[in-house]
């Protein structure tokens, strides 16, 4: 790695210190610390720490995106795209000089507090719960490179420019990285604090708990399902990082410190996610909060209230289940998708949540200045600019808050970034004893029939899960098959699907040789101008094909399943330390 990547001025004195005030997450730096005056008392350590909420959380600022309710269209998957063809799945990545993804200095800056912080004189009680924040940051950073590049150097110590063997040390196999991430979340759920103990907006053992089941299950399912291949691990199926998943799950469940929201709430699902303060949510463990009067702000619901140049794929559309609890094909409930209202009639009530339908009940803009009634949707955005239309002609609904203030300007967007939500502890139990072969009614009840109860669809029975011929992983258990579902109708458009892809190994099933599709078009050629709708091609059946004319895709997305599910190391890295070859597979 490069050296003036690594060698950075310390964090101390190079990075200012946000403030101590709650709503520390969002403040800018205010003040300069000369490191002979740090490392007195546990307040250096709090400031300190600060600095990683501020740095490695993203906040989803700018202009053009709409906050983790666009990843899944901006980063690549089959549940959602946007109007042009993600490069990265259709196999159009070349290798890079340099990268911005390879970047080391966080890390540094958490070494950095791990190697300092017990020049604090002050009791252990006062200190571990920054030193295990430190823990839980240096997982996050860790993490995120993995799921990029695989194998990686682990660095536990900030460097200096005498430290050349650690400087050119090799990348370690990416088991023995994923165990040293969980070493650090372990450290960080024993010195956290939990929930009823923790100060406002900080980690606490909860939220680290819940990102360890995500990392466990993570490498748990890779390991399974790219095993024999060039991106598995030698003698590894993935269960021990699975059974770690399932414990440390089972054991944030067994602790009551949170539960669903809005049980029993008319939209409650949909509710959840255009909050400005989660506060008192029981469900919401970790989120950022915005404030209008202290300028930090989002644009995003300048693009919610129509398509925002993404759009819901028919893939995503038919995951949803029938109200019987039966799929769509072989419901006799199901409508077809002749309008968008017959799409949602009859449907898991969190399809009608997810996206817009001309019910009446969708609202694109609410409290209007001088008392303006509603303004309800009707039809797609088809006449806004390609940042303002729908991709597939399923607009996303969920993520929008329909409030008059949240839309009137630029950068007045105050709705609130979740980062995790107890909803996915239970999925990512349910997938992980699923993934074991464990998974028994108990399990189901516990995990899976909350989410459903909430949604008010019928329980899952594990002894009878009814086959579906259209289970996208045919080879697969109907239990995981019918958990995975489970997980992609919940977790949709929050950010998930690309990584859970990935982990499954699903591109063959789910990416190459696959055209995303849309809604039918039919149903909007008499109410919408013919110029308005020149731009969606149709395939044969009628349903839009946004890609059908692009050269590239005329056979789908091209994903090299030998190559594309890592990225390639920077050239300038390779040549600055050869002890990071090899290369990635297929690069």
């Amino acid at each position: 790695m490069r050296l003036n990547k690594i060698w950075t001025i310390l964090a101390i004195t190079a990075t200012t210190m946000a403030s101590c005030s709650k709503d520390f997450l969002d403040r800018a730096p205010e003040t300069n610390i000369s490191e002979a005056d740090f490392w007195k008392t546990p307040n250096d350590l709090k400031l300190y720490c600060n600095n990683f909420y501020n740095n490695f959380l993203p906040a989803y600022g700018g202009f053009g995106n709409i906050g983790i309710y666009g990843l899944d269209a901006d980063q690549g998957s089959d549940q959602m795209i946007s109007m042009g063809v993600n490069g990265s799945l259709n196999g159009e990545i070349t290798v890079p000089a340099t990268s911005a993804s390879w970047a080391w200095g966080g890390i540094r800056n958490t070494n950095y507090f791990l190697a300092n912080y017990g020049k604090v004189i002050a009791s252990w009680d006062n200190v571990k719960g920054y030193v295990g924040e430190a823990y839980f940051f240096r997982a996050y950073q860790y993490f995120s490179m993995m799921k990029i590049y695989g194998a990686l150097p682990w660095i536990a110590k900030p460097l200096n420019l005498t430290d050349t063997e650690q400087l050119f040390s090799a990348r370690l196999l990416r088991n023995v990285i994923a165990d040293s991430i969980i070493q650090d979340l372990d450290k960080a759920i024993e010195y956290l604090p939990s929930k009823p103990q923790a100060q406002a907006s900080r980690i606490t053992k909860e939220i680290a708990q819940a990102f360890l089941t995500r990392v466990a299950l993570y490498e748990g399912t890779w390991e399974k399902y790219h095993a024999g291949t060039d991106f598995g691990v030698a003698g590894s199926n993935g269960a021990k990082y699975l059974q770690k998943a399932a414990t440390v799950a089972e054991a944030l469940m067994n602790s009551n410190v949170h539960s669903l929201d809005n049980e029993g709430v008319d939209f409650g699902y949909w509710k959840i996610f255009n909050q400005t303060d989660h506060t008192n949510s029981k469900e919401v463990m970790f989120w950022r909060k915005f404030d209008l009067t202290l300028n930090l702000t989002h644009n995003w619901h300048r693009y919610t209230t129509g398509g925002a140049g993404r759009g819901m794929t028919k893939t995503m559309v038919d995951y949803y289940l029938c109200t019987d609890g039966r799929p769509i094909s072989s419901s006799p409930l199901y409508r077809g998708d002749d309008s968008l209202a017959r799409v949602a009639a009859n449907r898991d009530p969190r399809l009608v949540q997810t996206m817009y339908v001309p019910d009446g009940k969708h609202i694109i803009t609410s409290n209007q200045p001088g008392g303006a009634p509603n303004r309800l949707f009707t039809l797609p955005s088809f006449e806004q600019a390609n940042e303002g239309k729908p991709a597939t002609g399923y607009q996303l609904y969920k993520g929008h808050n329909p409030d008059y203030q949240q839309q009137y300007a630029g950068n007045v967007g105050v709705t609130a970034v979740i980062f995790f939500r107890y909803a996915e502890v239970l999925l990512n139990f349910a997938e992980a004893k699923a993934e074991l072969g464990t998974f028994t009614q108990a399990d189901a009840d516990k995990s899976v029939n909350k989410l459903r109860t909430r949604a008010g669809m019928p329980a899952m029975t594990v002894s009878s899960v009814e086959a579906d011929p259209a289970w996208q992983f045919p080879a697969l258990s109907g239990i995981i098959n019918e958990v995975r579902r489970e997980r992609g109708v919940e977790l949709a458009a929050e950010g998930f699907r690309r990584d859970d892809v990935f982990r499954w190994a699903g591109a063959d099933e789910l990416l190459v040789g696959k055209k995303p599709k849309g809604a039918k078009l039919s149903q909007w050629l008499t109410v919408v101008p013919a110029g308005q709708l020149s731009t969606y091609p149709v395939d044969a059946d009628g349903y839009i094909e946004l890609f059908k004319n692009i050269a590239s895709m005329a056979s789908g997305y091209r994903f090299n399943v030998q190559r594309d599910y890592l990225l390639p190391l920077p050239t300038n890295e390779l040549t600055l330390n050869p002890a990071l070859a090899p290369q990635n597979p297929g690069w």
